[in-house]
């Protein structure tokens, strides 16, 4: 597994540590910890526009998992978001695992919801908020 990284960005800087996370490629399952307002969906939303995807649309709090493809209509990325979720049952029931072996990028908000669920190699991404444009991100 590569080593912890840790970036200090402003809403100007996302792109750019956006496209340096995706550079990692060791492991495209991305669990994305960290409390309400700290720019889970923000950072995700920049990561599937430097993957290329269509439309970078919302958040998928009310329907719990987006898909994304690219021009061409190859997949690309699911977006979860497990904030809704009483238990791993219902991320279960919407075939999570099965979503895993579809080598697409996947970005779990909200992991802590279902940690049973979330392979071992799922990296972890930390973000905080530092100020009020900037964030902290950690990659462990």
């Amino acid at each position: 597994m590569p080593p912890p990284m840790e970036f200090t960005f402003t809403e100007e800087q996302i792109a750019a540590v956006a496209g340096r996370v995706l550079e990692e490629k060791e492991n495209k399952i991305l669990a994305f910890y960290g409390p309400m307002g700290t720019g889970k969906t923000t950072f995700i939303k920049a990561m599937i526009r430097r993957l290329g995807a269509q439309d970078a649309g919302s958040s998928p709090t009310f329907g719990l998992v987006n898909e994304y493809h690219d021009a061409r209509g190859r997949l690309l990325a699911y977006h979860f978001d497990f904030y809704r979720i009483e238990d791993e049952t219902e991320a279960l029931d919407l075939g999570f695992e099965d979503y895993l072996d579809q080598g697409a990028w996947i970005f779990v908000e909200w992991p802590e919801r279902i940690p049973n669920l979330l392979p071992e190699t799922a990296r972890r991404i930390e973000l905080e908020v530092v100020g009020p444009t900037t964030r902290t991100l950690r990659i462990s």
